[in-house]
């Protein structure tokens, strides 16, 4: 669908087709949580390269919206030449290394899209015969949280951060990145209870700092 106030609207599948009628509430729930994500993450992808063309650069000559519609839109099955087909946590470390000289905004997406993935068995739709395991995805959603500050606040050895992310509108500071990541983790945590609640499977929360924490297993 075209474009509404700078943002694509989903569109939904035919309530009456087939597999509408193979899903339980919960499996739509997380059709929805996944879709919507994926959205949050287009968009953080525009926002980066726009405030980090030289990102964008090291990875084509073309415009911000093609870069973004060829990453998801493209037939690469999330595996990428220029990132040496690293995947979830690995491509989000990529993003932070000192000595990686790539698109460290390629890196940082593609890293958090394939763990968010991973975390519900690799499926981005879900019907009644799948299982999805609620302690996984309540862990991306800290590894999301962990990406975030790492974004926000990880520096090079000259001091300069690796990614300009917020920015000052004269006094006010402009923090629509924090958002759109609280809007993700949210989703996350919420279907990650619901899931919870369902098959009756507790949760092992974490208490651990986010500057000095590691990425959790999935």
């Amino acid at each position: 669908m075209a474009p509404i106030n700078g943002k694509r609207l989903l569109d939904q599948k035919d309530g009456s087709s087939l597999g509408h009628l193979m899903k339980s509430d919960i499996d739509r729930l997380a059709d929805v949580e996944m879709r919507e994500n994926t959205e949050s993450l287009r968009l953080l992808m525009t926002k980066l390269y726009k405030r980090n063309p030289a990102e964008l650069k090291k990875s084509t000559s073309g415009t911000v919206d093609e870069m973004v519609a060829w990453v998801f839109e493209g037939d690469q099955k999330w595996s990428f030449e220029m990132l040496g087909g690293l995947k979830e946590t690995d491509a989000i470390y990529l993003a932070f290394k000192a000595e990686y000289k790539g698109d460290r905004v390629l890196a940082l997406v593609v890293g958090l899209q394939t763990m968010v993935i991973k975390a519900r068995g690799g499926k981005t739709e879900f019907f009644l015969t799948d299982s999805v395991d609620p302690q996984n995805v309540y862990n991306s959603a800290r590894n999301v949280e962990i990406a975030a500050w790492k974004l926000s606040n990880t520096r090079d050895e000259a001091g300069k951060l690796y990614f300009q992310t917020n920015e000052m509108n004269g006094k006010e500071q402009n923090l629509s990145f924090e958002r759109e990541i609280g809007r993700m983790v949210g989703r996350i945590d919420l279907y990650a209870l619901t899931l919870s609640e369902k098959s009756q499977r507790g949760l092992t929360r974490f208490t651990q700092g986010v500057a000095s924490a590691l990425f959790l297993p999935i």
